[in-house]
C-alpha cells in the first residue's frame, strides 16, 4: 500500500510539472498576440523601421479603412510604419482621390496590386516620410513608412522608398 501511495504521488508530481512546463511554453506565445495585423507582422515591421516595432491593429469602421500601425521610437526619434486597407465600390476612383494628396511627384510601381504608385509624403517640422497607394481588386491600400528626423542615418530618402516598396509587395500579396 505504500508503494501505490509513492507511485500515486510521484504520478501527481509528474503530471503537475507536466502541465507547468505546457503552460510556460504556452504563456509566451499568447502574450505575443496582442498585435492582430492581417498584412504583416511586427518582426517584419521592426525590419522595416530598423529597430524594435510596437504594433496596433483597428478594424474597419463605418466610413473608415481597417489600419495597422507601427511605431519605433528611439530617443527623440520616432519613426511609423502605417497601413490601411479599405474595400471601396469603386476602387478605381478611391485610389485616384487618394492619390490626389501625393501632388504631382507620383511615380507608378508595376508588379503590386493593381495601379500602384509611390510619392514623397514630407511632414511638418522636418518628417521625411514615403507614401504608396495601390489597389488589390476592390481593396485600396496605403503605406506610409516616416521619421521624425529630417537626416535620419537608418531611414534616409532611399531606405525609406525601398522599405515602403517592401512593406507594399508584402501588403499587396497578402490581400491577393
Amino acid at each position: 500500500m505504500a508503494n501505490e501511495r509513492m507511485s500515486l504521488k510521484e504520478t501527481l508530481c509528474r503530471t503537475t510539472l507536466w502541465m507547468l512546463a505546457i503552460l510556460l511554453i504556452c504563456v509566451p506565445a499568447v502574450g505575443n498576440a496582442a498585435n492582430k495585423c492581417p498584412w504583416i507582422n511586427e518582426a517584419t515591421a521592426s525590419g522595416l523601421l530598423g529597430g524594435a516595432a510596437d504594433g496596433l491593429y483597428t478594424p474597419a469602421a463605418t466610413g473608415q479603412p481597417a489600419a495597422c500601425t507601427f511605431t519605433e521610437a528611439s530617443g527623440e526619434v520616432k519613426r511609423t510604419l502605417r497601413i490601411t486597407v479599405e474595400v471601396a465600390a469603386d476602387p478605381h476612383a478611391q485610389l485616384n482621390a487618394i492619390s490626389q494628396s501625393c501632388g504631382p511627384d507620383v511615380v507608378p510601381v508595376k508588379a503590386i496590386g493593381n495601379e500602384a504608385m509611390v510619392c514623397a509624403a514630407d511632414g511638418r517640422k522636418g518628417s521625411t516620410a514615403e507614401r504608396i497607394v495601390g489597389r488589390v481588386r476592390d481593396q485600396v491600400f496605403t503605406i506610409l513608412i516616416g521619421t521624425t528626423l529630417k537626416n535620419d542615418p537608418i531611414l534616409d530618402r532611399y531606405t525609406l522608398k525601398t522599405n515602403v516598396l517592401t512593406a507594399a509587395e508584402q501588403v499587396s500579396g497578402n490581400l491577393f
